[in-house]
This record gives structure tokens, C-alpha cells and sequence, in this order.
């Protein structure tokens, strides 16, 4: 790239919009998460055609990939979310289209997705997160509760935007949160609650920006907190102390880094009496609504939210070499 360059930060700076070719903003999908998804990809699409990027919309569900390879774009920016789009699905295939991506590749996307997965990870690597148990039945999801104690959290190992998810107070309660989550799939996870003040980190090529603590009215940050609710209540920095945000910025990455993740992303935390953080999952393609909260920490950053999703799209370069080596293995040369 003849006028970009990398700055200590992993940021590849791309200064000439030509650069991008013709960028496909991949919005909605087929998963629970759709109406947030094409929310996302409209204000992506605004603005990035804002910047003068060639950028235009494409929903994978009305249009098949075979079109979309034979479409004339160069990179993609991927606002897809949930299954289909946030799980290494859509990164796989469009490796072997060889088409440039926004934000992690095909194993992190997989991984993060996982929940299991994810906190196996985390205990492996001495990163704190709540206690937790899988579970594919109730009778599993008794004994789990019965040893990590009430209240628990139950939600589906492969969803995101907590679709499915569940604070369990009581054992009378147990049974239909377990019904819920497995509606999913056959893996739940049962997550020690943990009463405390929620936080969450964007992760910004390699760099953590400002932390963000979430204040809630309802049970917990659900679904509807995060996209309808006009009292969910934000503090950004959301810490008391430069020690403070330095220790949640240093775990938001090394949980990042350990699940593979590259360019973007979101490292979400519970604190509970102790004050002692605990990651409770990272998120490879978080939504970038009226109401997300990557836009805001950005801000909080002086990154006003079309200059975030250009350097958003500069991350689809590091994509560029992935997708070519990707491809000259997979062809045995």
C-alpha cells in the first residue's frame, strides 16, 4: 500500500480512500441477532460513504455468496452478528474467496463465539473469570448449581447480545432457564453471579480504549438493556482510578490476544465486592447502534464514530495476507 504505514499502536493507516476498492458492508444474516445486525451495517454504510468509501450494503441472506463473488468488491466490512457472521462461518468463506476482512479471523471468531470454549481458555491462561459449569440437561444444571451456589447465570454456549440467557435466583427457577439456553443448542454454560458493577473494554488494534461501567434497572444487561432501553444508564472512564482502568485495559487484552482476536473488538467483565475483575467474554463483532458501546469508549477517545469504522476497515488489511496464505495451503502448493 503505497501510502499507508504501520504506527506502534498495530494500526495499519491507510490516508487514501482509493485503497479500500469497493467495500461490501455485510449486514443482517439469518440469526436472533438480525434487526441489531442491519442496524449496525446502516450506520457503518453512513458512514463510510460519509469518508467517501465506495461502500455498499450486502446481506448474505437475500444474496448468495456465489454473487457476492462475482460482485467486484475488494474487502468487506463484516456487521454481521451472532451465528453465521460473528462464528468464523463467514470469515471461512470469505477466505477461500480470498476477500479482505474487517476484524478477527476464522479460528478467534470461533472461539470467542464459544463460550466454553472461551473460559476453558481463560482458567488455562490464569485469566480470572467467574466460576462456571457446562451443562447440556437439567439434572447436569442441578448438580452445577447445587456446587457453584445460587444465583447463577445460565446462557447458550453460542450466542451472543444475551439471546437466551438467564439469572436464576432459586432452584424453582432452574429448570426453564435450562430449557431456555438449550433451545440454542445442546451446550449451556452455568456461570457463577457475580453482584458487582459491570464493565466492558474495546479492543482498537491492539490498544484498549476507555472502559465503560454499565448501570442497569434490570435484572441484568439483557438484550433489551442493551437495545431498547433508554434508563440503562453509561460511565465512561467507568473507573475510579488511573491503576484501576490500567489493570482492566491489561486483561481486556490479554483476553483478546489469547483467544486469537486481531483489529476489533469488546472484552466484557463482571467486578464484585472484592473489586477484582473478571472477563466474562469477548466479542469479535459488537453492535455499533445508537446504543453500542465501542462508539462511545471511541468518543471518549476523541474517535468520533465515522473516523472508528474507517479504522475499522484499515483492519481488513491485515486480512490481506492472512487470506493469501490461507488459500495457497488449501490448494497444496
Amino acid at each position: 500500500m503505497s501510502d499507508s504505514a504501520i504506527n506502534p499502536d498495530k494500526r495499519c493507516v491507510v490516508a487514501d480512500v482509493s485503497e479500500f476498492g469497493r467495500v461490501a458492508v455485510m449486514l443482517g444474516g439469518d440469526s436472533c441477532e438480525r434487526e441489531v445486525s442491519l442496524d449496525t451495517g446502516a450506520a457503518v454504510l453512513k458512514a463510510l460513504l460519509s469518508r467517501g468509501v465506495d461502500a455498499h450494503a450486502w446481506d448474505p441472506t437475500e444474496k448468495s455468496m456465489a454473487e457476492f463473488a462475482n460482485a467486484g468488491f475488494a474487502r468487506v466490512w463484516i456487521a454481521v452478528h451472532g451465528p453465521g457472521g460473528e462464528d468464523g462461518a463467514l470469515q471461512g468463506a470469505l477466505q477461500w474467496l480470498h476477500m479482505p476482512y474487517t476484524g478477527s479471523g476464522v479460528m478467534a471468531s470461533a472461539i470467542a463465539m464459544d463460550k466454553v470454549r472461551s473460559k476453558n481458555l481463560f482458567c488455562a491462561a490464569g485469566i480470572p473469570t467467574p466460576e462456571y459449569a457446562v451443562v447440556r440437561s437439567v439434572a447436569e444444571a442441578s448438580i452445577a448449581a447445587e456446587q457453584i451456589g445460587f444465583p447463577v447465570i445460565i446462557k447458550p454456549s453460542g450466542q451472543g447480545s444475551s439471546v437466551g440467557m438467564s439469572k436464576v435466583f432459586e432452584r424453582a427457577e432452574l429448570n426453564t432457564a435450562v430449557e431456555i439456553a438449550l433451545q440454542y443448542g445442546d451446550t449451556a454454560l452455568l456461570e457463577r453471579c457475580i453482584v458487582g458493577d459491570e464493565f466492558t473494554i474495546a479492543v482498537l488494534n491492539g490498544r484498549a480504549l476507555p472502559s465503560i461501567r454499565i448501570v442497569t434497572p434490570r435484572v441484568f444487561y439483557d438484550y433489551r438493556a442493551k437495545y431498547e432501553s433508554d434508563r440503562t444508564e453509561y460511565i465512561c472512564k467507568g473507573t475510579v482510578d488511573a491503576a484501576a482502568e490500567q489493570a482492566y485495559a491489561d486483561l481486556a487484552v490479554a483476553a483478546f490476544e489469547e483467544l486469537g482476536c486481531s483489529g476489533w473488538g469488546r472484552v466484557d467483565f463482571m467486578t464484585g465486592a472484592d473489586k477484582q475483575p473478571l472477563v466474562l467474554e469477548v466479542n469479535t463483532v459488537p453492535g455499533m447502534t445508537s446504543h453500542s458501546l465501542v462508539p462511545m469508549a471511541a468518543a471518549e477517545d476523541g474517535i468520533d464514530f465515522e473516523e472508528l469504522c474507517w479504522r475499522i476497515l484499515e483492519t481488513s488489511f491485515a486480512e490481506d495476507e492472512v487470506s493469501a496464505d490461507v488459500g495457497v495451503a488449501a490448494h497444496g502448493a
